[in-house]
């Protein structure tokens, strides 16, 4: 396999995790997962808070629970998702096939802009719901710090996964130039002819630049000459 198809050296190179570190992809992903920690956390140790007069904890966003399960919940599967890609970056030098590095770029550009989709779905979720919501709900404002951080990592992690699938879309052009070149790329050896003309029938022969049959008149005297000597 060429070197250099999606980003990524031949397989079975040596693992360098300064380099590995040093990748754009790699810091975004690191930055997405830091983000997805901030969101999920402020939401489960402050997100959920009570009147004095009563016992049951109400989401801080206006007491929408169904606010406080979406933001938990694209929390944990963002972090638990750049946790498995990085594991695949690791893992993406040692694939030695064309085709899986490509499927694999593919899912990366994919899964990418969906979390970016999902994290703005998510700013915008929370938001409004915090804007909605009532200050007798929480009179004490407890909670509001993170609450406003929640919103705040929400709407920076929009712009991290989105420059992971720019990066990835870039890795996935850079492979299939790559890819291009390997199935257009045809051994010198095939342009040759063959070392050795190919064979002719005697039908193709031309008979004044071969051999020629000697006359039959001459054969014909040698044999009676050499029938007619006397032992």
């Amino acid at each position: 396999m060429e070197g250099g198809a999606y980003g990524a050296g031949k397989a079975g190179g040596a693992f360098d995790p300064q380099t590995f570190i040093r990748q754009p992809h790699t810091i975004l992903r690191m930055v997405s997962w830091v983000f997805s920690i901030v969101v999920f956390g402020c939401i489960v140790n402050e997100g959920y808070v009570n009147r004095s007069n009563e016992e049951e904890e109400h989401c801080i966003f206006n007491r929408n629970r169904s606010a406080c399960t979406y933001g938990v919940s694209v929390g944990v599967l963002a972090f638990l998702t750049c946790l498995a890609y990085l594991a695949l970056d690791i893992h993406f030098p040692q694939i030695s096939s064309v085709k899986d590095r490509k499927k694999t770029v593919l899912s990366d550009i994919g899964v990418s802009a969906a979390w970016a989709f999902f994290w703005f779905v998510g700013f915008c979720f929370l938001a409004n719901q915090w804007q909605a919501s009532k200050l007798e709900d929480n009179p004490l404002n407890e909670g509001a710090d993170a609450a406003r951080a929640a919103i705040t990592f929400s709407f920076f992690s929009i712009f991290t996964w989105a420059g992971q699938a720019v990066l990835a879309f870039q890795r996935y052009r850079l492979g299939s130039d790559s890819a291009l070149f390997s199935q257009d790329y045809m051994d010198p050896s095939q342009d040759q002819g063959p070392p050795y003309p190919p064979y002719a029938s005697n039908d193709d022969l031309d008979p004044s630049a071969g051999y020629q049959q000697p006359p039959t008149d001459a054969f014909e005297a040698g044999t009676q000459g050499y029938q007619s000597q006397d032992y």
